[in-house]
C-alpha cells in the first residue's frame, strides 16, 4: 500500500506525543447536528430512527402518510417495520392520578421515500446534507458503496456509528468522528474487523487512524489528540492495557486501514483528472 509508511510515521509521532499527555490539547467539544426539516420519522424513537437509516433512508412513511403528501409507495416494494409502543390509561387508586403506560409494541409497516414516487416533497435540510458533501474523502466511502447521513444528534445514543456493508450516522459536525467511521469501514473492507462490539482493538485501530488520516491532510486540529488518547484509554484501560501500548498493538491494522483510504482517495483523482485535461483555456 503505497501510503503505508507515511501512516506509519504519523501514526508513532501520535503515540509518542501520548507518553505526555500533559501536551497534548484539551478534546473538542462535539457540536451537535440538529436537522431542520418537517420529515415525520425525525419524532421517531431513536431506536426506530436507526432501523430507518440501517434501511438506507433518510425519510420514511406509512402508506396513507405518503398518499397525505401526493405520493404512492411502487408496485412490489416491500415493507420494512418499526415499533409502536401500546398504551393505556392506568389510575393511581391512592392518589386518583391518571397515567399513560406502556403495556407492550406493535409492528408496524413503513416505506422508505425511494420506495415511492408522485409529488416532489421540499428539500429535507440542504444545511445538514450540504455539510456532508464537504466532509474530506466523502468519495471514499462512496466508492465504496457506503451511504453517510446526518441524524439528528439529539435523538440518538452515538455520535457516529458505522454499520458494516451499510453506512455511516454521523450525529455531531466533527471530522475525527467521521474519520473515525471512515476508518472502521476500512478496517472492515481489508477484512480486520472481526470483533464484535465496542472492542478496544478496533476502537483503537478507528480513533488512531482517523488522526492519522487527519494529521496527513494538514488538519492536526481536527484530529483531536487529546480526544483520542482519552478515547483510546477508556476503551484500553477497561482491558488493563495502557493507551501507548494499545496503540502499538494495533499499529500495522491502523496503517493498512489508513493505506486504503488514501490509496481509493488517489484511484478516485487519477481516474477524475483526464476529465479535466486540456479543458483551461
Amino acid at each position: 500500500m503505497q501510503f503505508y509508511g507515511k501512516a506509519r510515521e504519523a501514526a508513532a509521532e501520535i503515540l509518542q506525543a501520548f507518553k505526555n499527555p500533559g501536551s497534548l490539547p484539551q478534546p473538542l467539544a462535539n457540536l451537535f447536528i440538529r436537522r431542520r426539516d418537517d420529515v415525520p420519522c425525525r419524532s421517531w424513537s431513536w431506536r426506530n430512527q436507526l432501523l430507518v437509516a440501517l434501511h438506507g433512508y433518510t425519510d420514511a412513511r406509512g402508506y396513507r402518510q405518503w398518499q397525505q403528501v401526493g405520493r404512492h409507495v411502487k408496485q412490489g416494494e416491500r415493507a420494512f417495520h418499526i415499533l409502536a409502543p401500546l398504551t393505556k390509561k392506568w389510575r393511581d387508586e391512592k392518589t386518583c392520578e391518571e397515567k399513560v403506560v406502556v403495556t407492550g409494541f406493535r409492528s408496524v409497516p413503513v416505506f422508505g421515500l425511494e420506495q415511492t414516487e408522485g409529488r416532489s416533497l421540499p428539500v429535507a435540510d440542504p444545511e445538514a446534507d450540504g455539510w456532508l458533501e464537504t466532509l474530506p474523502l466523502i468519495e471514499v466511502a462512496r466508492r465504496w458503496k457506503l451511504k453517510v447521513q446526518a441524524v439528528d444528534g439529539d435523538s440518538v445514543p452515538f455520535l457516529g456509528s458505522f454499520r458494516r456493508g451499510k453506512g455511516i450516522l454521523l450525529g455531531v459536525r466533527n471530522l475525527a468522528t467521521w474519520t473515525h467511521e471512515l476508518l472502521h469501514a476500512a478496517d472492515h473492507r481489508l477484512g480486520n474487523l472481526q470483533e464484535s462490539g465496542q472492542h478496544w482493538r478496533s476502537e483503537t485501530v478507528a480513533e488512531l487512524g482517523g488522526a492519522v488520516l487527519l494529521c496527513l491532510l494538514g488538519r492536526p486540529e481536527d484530529a483531536d489528540l487529546g480526544g483520542c488518547m482519552r478515547y483510546v484509554q477508556k476503551y484500553a484501560g477497561a482491558a488493563g492495557i495502557e493507551a501507548t501500548e494499545a496503540g502499538w498493538r494495533v499499529v500495522d491494522r491502523t496503517c493498512q486501514a489508513v493505506a486504503l483510504v488514501l490509496d481509493t482517495a488517489q484511484e478516485i483523482m487519477q481516474e477524475t483528472m483526464p476529465l479535466f485535461a486540456g479543458t483551461a483555456p
